[in-house]
Protein backbone atom coordinates (compact mmCIF):
# COMPACT_ATOMS: atom_id res chain seq x y z
CA UNK A 1 0.00 0.00 0.00
CA UNK A 2 0.96 3.57 -1.18
CA UNK A 3 2.05 5.84 1.80
CA UNK A 4 0.03 8.64 -0.47
CA UNK A 5 -3.02 7.04 -0.32
CA UNK A 6 -3.91 8.96 2.89
CA UNK A 7 -2.22 12.34 1.56
CA UNK A 8 -3.73 12.48 -1.72
CA UNK A 9 -7.52 12.28 -0.08
CA UNK A 10 -6.85 14.85 2.22
CA UNK A 11 -4.98 17.32 -0.22
CA UNK A 12 -8.61 16.19 -2.58
CA UNK A 13 -11.13 17.04 0.31
CA UNK A 14 -9.33 19.88 0.97
CA UNK A 15 -9.94 21.49 -2.59
CA UNK A 16 -13.51 20.86 -2.40
CA UNK A 17 -13.79 22.60 0.02
CA UNK A 18 -11.68 25.60 -0.71
CA UNK A 19 -14.52 25.39 -3.88
CA UNK A 20 -17.37 25.17 -1.63
CA UNK A 21 -16.25 28.15 0.14
CA UNK A 22 -15.05 30.53 -2.83
CA UNK A 23 -18.55 30.15 -5.24
CA UNK A 24 -20.01 33.14 -6.18
CA UNK A 25 -23.36 32.98 -5.21
CA UNK A 26 -25.99 34.09 -7.73
CA UNK A 27 -26.81 38.06 -7.57
CA UNK A 28 -29.85 38.45 -5.57
CA UNK A 29 -32.60 40.74 -7.02
CA UNK A 30 -31.80 43.49 -4.60
CA UNK A 31 -28.19 43.71 -6.55
CA UNK A 32 -29.33 43.60 -9.40
CA UNK A 33 -31.62 46.21 -9.31
CA UNK A 34 -28.71 48.83 -9.06
CA UNK A 35 -27.31 47.29 -12.65
CA UNK A 36 -27.53 49.60 -15.49
CA UNK A 37 -30.32 49.10 -17.59
CA UNK A 38 -29.81 47.05 -20.89
CA UNK A 39 -31.25 46.92 -24.26
CA UNK A 40 -32.70 43.59 -25.83
CA UNK A 41 -29.07 42.86 -27.28
CA UNK A 42 -27.77 43.03 -23.75
CA UNK A 43 -25.67 46.15 -24.02
CA UNK A 44 -25.77 49.10 -21.66
CA UNK A 45 -28.56 51.88 -22.79
CA UNK A 46 -27.63 54.33 -25.28
CA UNK A 47 -24.16 55.94 -24.95
CA UNK A 48 -23.67 59.79 -24.79
CA UNK A 49 -21.68 61.47 -26.80
CA UNK A 50 -19.98 64.51 -26.98
CA UNK A 51 -18.54 66.20 -30.54
CA UNK A 52 -17.13 69.24 -31.10
CA UNK A 53 -17.31 70.73 -34.77
CA UNK A 54 -15.00 73.21 -36.02
CA UNK A 55 -16.60 75.64 -38.43
CA UNK A 56 -13.21 76.14 -40.91
CA UNK A 57 -14.85 79.39 -42.14
CA UNK A 58 -15.53 81.18 -38.62
CA UNK A 59 -13.82 79.02 -35.69
CA UNK A 60 -15.51 80.85 -33.41
CA UNK A 61 -18.34 80.15 -34.40
CA UNK A 62 -18.18 76.42 -34.36
CA UNK A 63 -20.69 73.67 -32.59
CA UNK A 64 -20.67 71.50 -29.53
CA UNK A 65 -23.22 68.57 -29.82
CA UNK A 66 -24.73 66.01 -27.15
CA UNK A 67 -26.10 62.70 -28.61
CA UNK A 68 -27.87 59.99 -26.29
CA UNK A 69 -27.47 57.48 -28.74
CA UNK A 70 -28.21 58.18 -32.17
CA UNK A 71 -30.40 61.34 -30.79
CA UNK A 72 -28.90 65.00 -31.28
CA UNK A 73 -30.37 65.91 -27.57
CA UNK A 74 -28.71 69.42 -27.38
CA UNK A 75 -26.06 71.79 -30.10
CA UNK A 76 -24.20 75.14 -28.57
CA UNK A 77 -22.40 77.48 -30.22
CA UNK A 78 -18.46 77.14 -29.26
CA UNK A 79 -15.06 78.70 -30.06
CA UNK A 80 -11.58 77.39 -29.55
CA UNK A 81 -8.08 79.07 -30.35
CA UNK A 82 -8.20 83.20 -31.26
CA UNK A 83 -9.08 82.06 -35.05
CA UNK A 84 -5.69 80.62 -36.34
CA UNK A 85 -6.89 77.31 -37.78
CA UNK A 86 -3.35 75.57 -37.34
CA UNK A 87 -3.57 73.43 -34.16
CA UNK A 88 0.02 73.24 -33.78
CA UNK A 89 0.11 77.04 -32.57
CA UNK A 90 0.20 76.64 -28.75
CA UNK A 91 -2.05 79.52 -27.24
CA UNK A 92 -4.00 80.41 -30.59
CA UNK A 93 -4.55 77.52 -32.32
CA UNK A 94 -7.89 75.81 -32.54
CA UNK A 95 -7.67 72.30 -31.17
CA UNK A 96 -6.64 69.20 -32.60
CA UNK A 97 -9.38 66.85 -34.27
CA UNK A 98 -9.24 62.95 -31.99
CA UNK A 99 -10.67 61.57 -28.99
CA UNK A 100 -9.62 63.61 -26.11
CA UNK A 101 -10.58 61.43 -22.95
CA UNK A 102 -12.30 63.50 -20.10
CA UNK A 103 -10.35 63.77 -17.19
CA UNK A 104 -12.85 66.01 -15.14
CA UNK A 105 -15.53 68.14 -14.97
CA UNK A 106 -16.23 70.12 -12.09
CA UNK A 107 -18.71 73.24 -11.87
CA UNK A 108 -16.64 74.90 -8.90
CA UNK A 109 -13.27 74.37 -10.49
CA UNK A 110 -10.53 76.85 -8.98
CA UNK A 111 -7.64 77.43 -11.75
CA UNK A 112 -5.56 80.01 -12.20
CA UNK A 113 -7.13 80.71 -15.04
CA UNK A 114 -9.88 78.74 -15.85
CA UNK A 115 -13.21 79.41 -12.83
CA UNK A 116 -16.47 77.71 -12.12
CA UNK A 117 -17.85 75.22 -14.88
CA UNK A 118 -15.22 73.27 -16.76
CA UNK A 119 -14.66 69.59 -17.72
CA UNK A 120 -10.87 69.11 -18.15
CA UNK A 121 -9.03 67.28 -20.70
CA UNK A 122 -6.25 65.00 -21.57
CA UNK A 123 -3.18 66.40 -23.34
CA UNK A 124 -3.01 65.51 -26.98
CA UNK A 125 -0.30 65.88 -29.83
CA UNK A 126 -1.27 68.20 -32.36
CA UNK A 127 -1.56 66.88 -36.10
CA UNK A 128 1.90 66.90 -36.97
CA UNK A 129 3.22 65.98 -34.05
CA UNK A 130 5.59 68.92 -32.97
CA UNK A 131 3.50 70.22 -29.86
CA UNK A 132 1.75 68.38 -27.34
CA UNK A 133 -1.31 70.72 -26.46
CA UNK A 134 -2.19 70.85 -22.62
CA UNK A 135 -4.15 72.45 -19.92
CA UNK A 136 -7.41 71.84 -22.54
CA UNK A 137 -10.59 72.33 -21.11
CA UNK A 138 -14.57 72.92 -22.03
CA UNK A 139 -15.31 76.27 -19.94
CA UNK A 140 -16.59 79.74 -20.22
CA UNK A 141 -15.34 82.44 -18.45
CA UNK A 142 -16.76 83.32 -15.09
CA UNK A 143 -16.02 83.09 -11.21
CA UNK A 144 -15.44 79.79 -9.45
CA UNK A 145 -19.50 80.14 -7.94
CA UNK A 146 -20.77 80.48 -11.87
CA UNK A 147 -21.65 84.27 -11.41
CA UNK A 148 -19.94 86.24 -13.53
CA UNK A 149 -17.15 88.89 -12.16
CA UNK A 150 -15.90 91.88 -12.83
CA UNK A 151 -12.85 91.43 -15.10
CA UNK A 152 -12.69 90.78 -18.43
CA UNK A 153 -11.41 87.38 -17.92
CA UNK A 154 -14.64 86.29 -15.63
CA UNK A 155 -17.42 88.36 -17.20
CA UNK A 156 -18.77 87.35 -20.43
CA UNK A 157 -19.56 90.22 -23.15
CA UNK A 158 -20.21 88.59 -26.14
CA UNK A 159 -18.96 87.50 -29.38
CA UNK A 160 -15.25 88.24 -28.80
CA UNK A 161 -15.62 85.60 -25.70
CA UNK A 162 -15.61 82.90 -27.67
CA UNK A 163 -12.06 83.03 -28.55
CA UNK A 164 -9.74 81.03 -26.62
CA UNK A 165 -6.14 79.85 -25.96
CA UNK A 166 -7.03 76.62 -27.71
CA UNK A 167 -9.99 75.31 -25.12
CA UNK A 168 -13.91 74.51 -26.08
CA UNK A 169 -15.17 77.77 -24.77
CA UNK A 170 -19.23 78.37 -24.71
CA UNK A 171 -21.48 80.76 -22.99
CA UNK A 172 -21.71 80.67 -18.89
CA UNK A 173 -25.63 79.80 -19.54
CA UNK A 174 -24.99 77.19 -22.08
CA UNK A 175 -21.90 75.38 -19.98
CA UNK A 176 -24.72 75.01 -16.87
CA UNK A 177 -27.46 73.93 -19.57
CA UNK A 178 -24.92 71.36 -20.46
CA UNK A 179 -23.69 70.09 -16.74
CA UNK A 180 -27.43 69.81 -16.36
CA UNK A 181 -28.07 67.86 -19.24
CA UNK A 182 -25.17 64.92 -19.26
CA UNK A 183 -25.82 65.00 -15.33
CA UNK A 184 -29.50 63.71 -16.29
CA UNK A 185 -28.73 61.09 -19.56
CA UNK A 186 -24.78 60.32 -18.35
CA UNK A 187 -21.76 61.57 -19.02
CA UNK A 188 -19.23 60.82 -22.07
CA UNK A 189 -15.59 59.20 -21.59
CA UNK A 190 -14.61 61.75 -23.99
CA UNK A 191 -14.82 64.58 -26.78
CA UNK A 192 -14.50 63.80 -30.26
CA UNK A 193 -13.08 67.05 -32.34
CA UNK A 194 -14.16 66.94 -35.72
CA UNK A 195 -13.75 69.47 -38.57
Amino acid sequence: MSSNGPRVRGITAAVAVAAALTAVPALAPAATAHAPARTATGAAGPATTLVFDKNPASPTRSKLSVYEGDELRATYRAGSGTGVKDDCVRAKGWMPNGNWRIKLKDPFYDGRLIKGYAIRLQDMKCSRGTLTRTEMFIHSEMNRDGGQGSTENRRWDGDGDYKSNGCVKLRPTDIKKMFRLLNRIGWPTHLRVVS
